[in-house]
């Protein structure tokens, strides 16, 4: 008998459409850009050559349209990676779950999802307004501790490796360390500086910063900065990429992130006019993705 999902489990509208992000299966499409700002979702669909479908619910915006003749759609996900964890798990629900009969479907929707965004660079030869992709992602968040199969996609000896460097505290959660999909990374951003992006919980202290309260490790940045595995280095911060990839991999999707450095932490450089770099990279990933 097929796995039975109770309505307190997946939650679904009066139409019929999945709760947070109010997507039906066929508003759905293969090709998928994630932004964080949902006033950045029109700054991407502009480009696309039809725009058919449109929703909004909290800051989940969703545009969907055409492109060079494929089906391609952008959508808001807002700050973090909590955010994240809604937007993966019901765009695999609208895909991979049979939302009337609330069973699993046997045949598997693979999607390829690249998250397009803003960052600050962590090592000092990255220029501001040069674009990074994601081999891995490094997250602080803890988000995918509360998966049981998180074992099966953390690269283990990376994580380790970066506890002992750093002298990781125990009160903090487990770093865990997820490779983004080599076939999005290599098609995306194969011309963009590659690394690993550090994932944090919240935009201050979690991130180094210091304003009126003290974070807990105050050369939390150097130790990122310093911090070399088998030739994979800390490029940038940012606060999705470690659950995209994370759940990506658990729920059989394509994921990558590339994100415009609007920033540099280590030589404290900031970016005059980075719109026009976010601009430029939208339409290199919409091109790319749709190739």
């Amino acid at each position: 008998m097929d796995h039975f999902i109770p309505e307190t489990e997946l939650i679904l509208n009066p139409n019929g459409s999945v709760y947070h992000l109010q997507l039906l299966p066929e508003n759905v499409a293969e090709n998928i850009i994630i932004v964080g700002d949902p006033g950045r979702v029109e700054t991407v669909s502009k480009h696309f050559d039809t725009i058919d479908f449109k929703v909004q619910n909290r800051e989940f915006v969703t545009h969907s349209g055409t492109y060079n003749g494929k089906q391609i759609m952008v959508l808001s996900s807002g700050i973090g990676t909590d955010n994240i964890d809604i937007l993966l798990n019901e765009l695999d629900a609208a895909v991979n779950i049979d939302l009337k009969t609330r069973t699993i479907k046997q045949k598997h929707t693979s999607l390829n999802i690249v998250r397009i965004g803003t960052s600050g660079a962590l090592q000092a030869d990255i220029p501001v307004d040069s674009y990074v992709v994601s081999v891995y992602g490094l997250g602080f968040d803890g988000l995918l501790n509360y998966y049981l199969d998180m074992p099966k996609v953390n690269d283990n000896e990376l994580s380790e490796a970066f506890i002992k460097q750093t002298n990781w505290n125990k009160n903090l959660p487990y770093p865990y360390s997820i490779k983004g999909s080599e076939k999005l990374i290599n098609k995306i951003g194969f011309d963009f500086k590659k690394g690993v992006t550090a994932t944090a919980p919240g935009f201050y202290g979690p991130q180094g910063r210091k304003l009126r309260l003290t974070p807990w490790v105050e050369d939390f940045n150097q130790q990122l900065t310093d911090f070399e595995f088998k030739g994979n280095r800390i490029t940038n911060f940012e606060m999705e990429t470690s659950a995209l990839y994370g759940l990506g991999a658990l729920l059989g999707h394509q994921t990558c992130t590339v994100c415009a450095i609007i920033a540099n932490r280590v030589i404290k450089q900031y970016s005059k006019n980075y719109h026009l770099a976010v601009e430029e990279l939208i339409q290199l990933v919409i091109k790319r993705l749709t190739n």
